[in-house]
């Protein structure tokens, strides 16, 4: 475990090494080798619990500041966006994290280092774990530090939108009429379909598209026609 280039990586010393650890410690390792400990410094699962609303406040203040004109709903749609499973995994790869778990036998053998549940657990952790350590004014810039990548322009911001959402306030603001969505052709067994939506506008249509579910299919429809009516 190679503390000292996690430490590097975050931008962050902490004081404390055992509140570090714990971070890093998944249920399984905790029930197989520190049945001695309380239930409370055993594993990680109640640090993520505080990280989870730790990244929550910080992230809801960083799309606060670049989305001034932004109302609720968007700011909750783009939030969610950043901090889900997918996301937090990524961040916890590109720091290492997957290299410091502290995981069960049976884990380490299913390959639990590489799962983005776990990662993404150990991550909200971690992060919990620099604010018990060094408090709000130390996790608040380690958080702004490894999501700048996500902020770096306007652009790259306004992905984090639901693509239907922003066709139908396009289409609506000029036209007075809200898009439909309409499913063309489903491929594939259950368990492995492909869908392709289309969009419409009335009778024109909008956009084609497909996905591994309606959802997706729809979502990446609206994104298309975003392009052709925006």
């Amino acid at each position: 475990m190679n503390f000292e280039r996690l430490q590097e990586r975050l931008g962050y010393r902490f004081g404390d090494r055992r509140i570090l650890l714990q971070s890093l410690t998944h249920t399984s390792y905790g029930y197989e080798f520190l049945q001695e400990k309380t239930v409370a410094m055993r594993d990680n699962e109640r640090l993520e619990f505080l990280g989870d609303a730790i990244l929550d406040l910080v992230v809801s203040d960083i799309l606060l500041e670049a989305f001034p004109n932004a109302n609720e709903g968007h700011l909750s749609k783009m939030r969610a966006a950043v901090v889900n499973e997918k996301t937090l995994a990524g961040v916890a790869r590109a720091l290492g994290l997957h290299e410091c778990l502290r995981l069960g036998k049976g884990e380490v053998q299913t390959g639990g280092a590489d799962k983005p549940s776990i990662l993404s657990s150990a991550f909200e952790a971690l992060i919990a774990a620099i604010y018990l350590d060094g408090g709000f004014n130390e996790v608040c810039p380690v958080v702004r530090h490894l999501f700048a990548p996500m902020f770096a322009e306007e652009r790259a911001l306004m992905n984090f939108y639901d693509h239907k959402t922003q066709l139908q306030e396009i289409v609506q603001a000029r036209w007075r009429i809200t898009p439909t969505y309409h499913v063309v052709r489903a491929e594939g067994p259950d368990h492995a379909k492909t869908f392709e939506v289309e969009v419409r506008m009335g009778d024109k249509k909008l956009a084609v598209a497909t996905g591994n579910s309606k959802k997706e299919a729809e979502q990446n429809a609206a994104k298309f026609a975003i392009q052709t009516v925006g």
